[in-house]
């Protein structure tokens, strides 16, 4: 049961400090980017969206950071997995539909499992309830 909490910080920590840089680095249209290669502002007009997204995007991840790492709020936090989830295969969808299956893709993917790992992984306290209830004869 130890190692399953381990896991589960661990990868929650990982995808809300991505999800928090992510949020910056998109409110500030990619100039303080943290790591090498194109701006974000240069990606997300490639793909074809304008670059005023970036703030909404940037707000949201912001939000959605925050609140994996905060206790209680369950529901928020169900909120901001599939936020999370959704943004990140909307990035790779993005990049296959713009016909480039390259590298590109493996970033949101790995990412997007980190985000289910952390989510299916939660301990009782931080969800909402049992998934599948067990049937309790009549």
């Amino acid at each position: 049961m130890k190692i399953k909490i381990i896991i589960y910080w661990v990868t929650t920590v990982l995808i809300a400090l991505e999800t928090l840089a992510g949020g910056v680095t998109d409110l500030a249209h990619g100039r303080t980017s943290v790591v090498s290669g194109p701006f974000v502002a240069d990606v997300i007009t490639h793909l074809g969206y304008p670059v005023y997204l970036l703030t909404i995007l940037g707000v949201w991840k912001l939000a959605g950071g925050v609140t994996l790492l905060v206790p209680g709020f369950p529901r928020l936090k169900e909120w901001a997995y599939a936020g999370i989830f959704f943004e990140l295969t909307g990035a790779a969808a993005s990049f296959v539909a713009r016909g480039e299956i390259t590298g590109d893709l493996i970033a949101p993917l790995v990412l997007s499992g980190l985000a289910v790992a952390s989510w299916a992984l939660r301990p009782q306290s931080r969800t909402l309830g049992v998934l599948f209830p067990a049937n309790k004869p009549a």
